[in-house]
């Protein structure tokens, strides 16, 4: 029989170094006051976000049409209209100088236009998807087509801001030259196919409500408030959410750029406007738990959004980390319109990371940019 081994001794922590200690002691004392300074020393204008120069041109109710200044030679390419979502804000396109979409399209020398939807308070409690598809977003194409006189005009949808566009170009694809996607549902139940851990948490928690659990939700205020929507983002990452405001931001206190970006971003986090009822309504019921616009089934102003009806070319940026929109969400408009000129550009990062990550944002205005030109 063979012997059994011995077992080990257990290995004793090596003995802590005082001076080491006292170093690291030090170190922080140092960065904590160093960062007490600059805390002491920034002023709101410091962190201002969505600097690049732009004139209001057209507005109605609480909605507001931007043009850009042109940073660069234009290369005569129609104009491009970047819509964002409703539960948050546009300015994350533009957080900071260097590290902005906005910027980097106008160095391209694209034409470049930005609808800011506003503020909605319990007075636009009744305003749907309807509204800011059939209305205000087909009033903001039909004023740029005009002021610039063209037929079409290119359009580039971020997040809930894509899904409204993708049914814009359904509806009225005589409208529309080219369309790019960024981080946007199309399949909201394509998470279950994926296994990664964190990822459609979103997804999940809504069809886990009944339709009148989100009635109440939203009846009860009037709308989705932007403040619970940011506490449902918070816990989707709950130990980044602890520790942001520790080891990040304490990491950031000896490096000066690095602590404004990190309010930059805090400020843009912080202004999260309230949803319109209605609006969240379908976004939430329609959409979310029975998933009608991949179907082509969702309606708006009376008329099916058939997805088979977009002829115009479609780029579909994903973020290939992205936990809120996972990628299936987005890949799964490939097989569901009607023109062949499709393609995926999917770039490193999560949610926000393909908007400020230093990595993607190399890559996602030069890849806009070069795939309008090539259907100028």
């Amino acid at each position: 029989m063979a012997e059994q081994e011995a077992p080990k001794a257990p290995v004793p922590p090596l003995p802590l170094n005082p001076a080491e200690m006292l170093a690291e002691v030090a170190d922080l004392g140092r960065r904590i006051s160093a960062g007490a300074k600059l805390f002491s020393d920034v002023r709101d204008a410091d962190v201002q976000i969505a600097t690049t120069p732009k004139d209001l041109v057209w507005s109605q109710d609480k909605v507001s049409l931007y043009r850009y200044r042109p940073l660069a030679e234009s290369k005569g390419l129609p104009p491009v209209l970047i819509v964002y979502g409703l539960i948050g804000r546009y300015t994350m396109a533009d957080l900071q100088e260097d590290r902005s979409l906005v910027r980097n399209l106008l160095n391209l020398g694209l034409d470049l236009y930005v609808v800011d939807w506003g503020n909605p308070g319990r007075a636009d409690r009744y305003v749907t998807i309807d509204d800011y598809v059939d209305d205000y977003l087909a009033e903001c194409v039909a004023f740029i087509g005009a002021a610039v006189g063209r037929e079409t005009i290119n359009l580039l949808g971020i997040c809930e801001g894509g899904v409204f566009t993708t049914c814009y170009a359904a509806l009225y694809p005589e409208r529309v030259n080219a369309m790019v996607l960024t981080i946007t549902p199309i399949d909201f139940h394509a998470d279950t196919r994926e296994t990664r851990a964190g990822h459609g948490f979103i997804n999940v928690w809504t069809r886990s409500l009944s339709p009148e659990d989100v009635d109440r939700l939203i009846d009860a205020q009037g709308s989705l408030p932007g403040a619970f929507m940011g506490s449902v983002f918070s816990m989707m990452t709950p130990m980044r959410t602890m520790t942001k405001y520790n080891l990040d931001l304490l990491d950031a206190l000896d490096d000066k750029k690095k602590f404004l970006n990190f309010l930059r971003m805090e400020k843009w986090i912080a202004d999260r406007p309230d949803h319109p009822g209605e609006a969240a309504k379908q976004w939430l019921k329609d959409l979310y738990q029975d998933n009608k616009l991949v179907q082509s089934t969702f309606v708006l102003g009376g008329r099916t959004v058939d997805l088979k009806r977009i002829a115009c070319p479609v780029l579909n940026v994903f973020a290939q980390d992205d936990h809120i929109i996972p990628p299936a969400t987005s890949q799964a408009l490939k097989d569901k319109i009607g023109t062949d000129d499709y393609t995926e550009l999917g770039l490193p990062g999560g949610h926000v990371g393909v908007f400020v990550g230093g990595k993607a944002q190399k890559l996602l205005g030069s890849g806009i940019a070069d795939w309008l030109g090539a259907r100028g």
